[in-house]
């Protein structure tokens, strides 16, 4: 049977494989022809709607992504500008403040000194004053035992008022005279 269809087959019209029968070919280019109508028709302006989606898309995304980048370096710089602000206000805030402390403490001092000064002319008028008393204290005791003294030397009363002031106060000038001589002489 093999042999008998290989017969049949060169009994028949040597045909070549490699090229094909006229027939086909007509028939394959017609295909072809429908077939590229019908994709230039349909298809390829379907891909292109589609890729000019996508292309638009695309370029939608970099133009948000640099806008985006632009604000976010906008924002950058304006943090940078706050920040630098915030330092020098903050070094403004602390010379203030030191210059501040110095001023209250320059006023503290002067507060100070004065109230010293206060409380020593204070003492020293409390010291005159208590000084001032004891003289008096001092020259009325003086006056009465000198008094009492010259009475018995004397032997008259001295009990006028009058003369036993200027006898007191003779006798006290005196003891001062001779202080101030025996002060002068050392």
């Amino acid at each position: 049977m093999l042999n008998s269809a290989m017969l049949l087959a060169a009994e028949e019209k040597v045909h070549n494989p490699i090229i094909p029968d006229i027939s086909e070919l007509i028939l394959g280019i017609v295909a072809f022809l429908i077939l590229l109508f019908i994709l230039k028709k349909y298809v390829v302006p379907r891909f292109e709607a589609a890729y000019e989606e996508r292309a638009q898309k695309i370029e939608g995304g970099i133009e948000k992504a640099e806008k985006a980048q632009a604000e976010a370096e906008e924002a950058l710089a304006k943090y940078r500008a706050q920040l630098q602000e915030a330092r020098t206000e903050a070094a403004k805030i602390r010379d203030d403040a030191r210059l501040e402390a110095e001023q209250i403490k320059a006023e503290l001092r002067a507060e100070a000194e004065a109230e010293s000064q206060r409380i020593v002319a204070q003492g020293q008028a409390q010291l005159q004053a208590q000084k001032a008393q004891i003289i008096a204290e001092l020259r009325a005791d003086m006056g009465r035992n000198a008094v009492e003294l010259a009475s018995r030397i004397v032997g008259e009363s001295l009990e006028d008022e009058a003369r036993r002031r200027g006898t007191v106060d003779r006798f006290l000038a005196e003891l001062e005279s001779a202080g101030a001589s025996n002060g002068a002489g050392k």
